[in-house]
Parts: C-alpha cells; structure tokens; sequence
C-alpha cells in the first residue's frame, strides 16, 4: 500500500512539474506576442505615424480613459489625432520603460507598465499604463486604455 501511495504521489508531481512548465512558456509566449503588439502599435502606428497599421490594431469599440479628463478620445477622434500629428514641429515619440502582461481567461491580455513620451529625441514625459488586449482568432486588438499618473520627466530622477 505505502508503495502504491509513493508511485502515486510521484506520478502527481510529475503531473504537476510538466503542467507548471507548461504554463511558463504559454506565458512566456503571451508576453512575446503583447510586446509585439505593443512594438506595432507604439513604434510604428504612433512613433511613424501609420495611420492604417493603427486602425487595424485598435477595437472599433476602444475606450481610452486618462487620469485627466476620464472618457477621454473616441477612435475616430485617435486616428484624426494621430494623422494630424505628422504636421508638428516636433516629433513626439513613446519608449516602453518596462511592462507586465497577464492572461484574461478567453478573452485575451491584460497589459500594465510604464512608458515616457520624448519630444524631438528629448525625455518630457512618463506616464503608466493599463491596456487590455481582446484576441480575434490570431489578431489581437487594444480594446481599453487607461492611462495615468503623468510626470515630467525630470520629476522622475529622484
């Protein structure tokens, strides 16, 4: 009996050792494709301003809310943004300081993290964020934003 007890724990920790791996590179697989998203939409979408890699990348139904103003733009309002951008004098771009990203169950992924906003190559802003990703078959689409806890960038050397 205390045989049979022993084979049997081992084969659960087996069980349980394979599955633990297993969900590591799921979520090491998750992180690779938002950082891919998050790659596309920042630093092509916004940094190079393509406003069709943009409209394919958010929801149709996208909220953006802000610690400022709450509700905040509208897709249509964030295309119209993003396009008329390219006319400014200086060109205003986003690097990702660092970033988590969870799993949502079936829907898809919930990313939080950091970010600054330089203006012409210079660090004038940071800010966090919270964006949740939705999964289409094999696409992903920003569906939520929330953004928040805006600083000057030199308030941040402490």
């Amino acid at each position: 009996m205390i045989n049979t007890l022993v084979l049997f724990m081992l084969f659960l920790s087996r069980q349980a050792l394979a599955y633990t791996k297993n969900e590591h590179i799921r979520k090491n697989l998750l992180h690779n494709e938002i950082i891919e998203m998050d790659h596309q939409l920042f630093d092509y979408a916004f940094n190079q301003c393509d406003a069709a890699l943009f409209r394919k990348i958010i929801a149709d139904d996208i909220e953006f809310y802000d610690n400022q103003y709450g509700l905040n733009i509208s897709r249509g309002e964030n295309v119209k943004d993003l396009i008329g951008r390219q006319t400014r004098f200086q060109k205003v771009t986003r690097k990702l300081n660092f970033c988590t990203v969870e799993k949502l169950g079936d829907f898809g992924a919930l990313q939080i993290g950091e970010h600054t906003f330089l203006s012409s190559d210079i660090p004038h802003l940071t800010g966090k964020f919270i964006h949740i990703w939705e999964r289409k078959g094999k696409n992903w689409k920003l569906k939520r934003v929330i953004s928040y806890e805006h600083k000057p960038f030199e308030d941040n050397l402490d």
